[in-house]
């Protein structure tokens, strides 16, 4: 499943009009694009701290805090997108990560 076609759908907040999408070639692009989005937040947020760290539950609380966050996965043997929500990409996230740390 890892090296298929992903889209993320997101909600940052209650208005429709902030519904956005990003599509990446693989499933773990996708969770590099997701931690990318909330380092980007957090460098935001913390403008003169050079060295920001977050540890997997501030991710978690991050994708939680969002009005709508799913996905679509390619599946090659049906032709067509398969849905995930936010619990499988929470778990996609940490397995991505942990990936990273070893």
């Amino acid at each position: 499943m890892a090296q298929r076609h992903t889209i993320i759908l997101m909600q940052p907040i209650t208005s429709r009009a902030t519904r956005t999408f990003m599509d990446f070639e693989t499933v773990p692009a996708a969770m590099d694009g997701i931690c990318g989005i909330y380092e980007k937040k957090l460098k935001e947020l913390n403008p003169n701290v050079h060295n920001i760290t977050y540890d997997i539950s501030d991710l978690y609380k991050f994708i939680d805090s969002l009005t709508d966050m799913s996905a679509l996965v390619f599946d090659p043997s049906i032709n067509a997108y398969i849905p995930y929500d936010r619990q499988w990409i929470k778990q996609r996230a940490f397995q991505h990560l942990k990936k990273l740390a070893t």
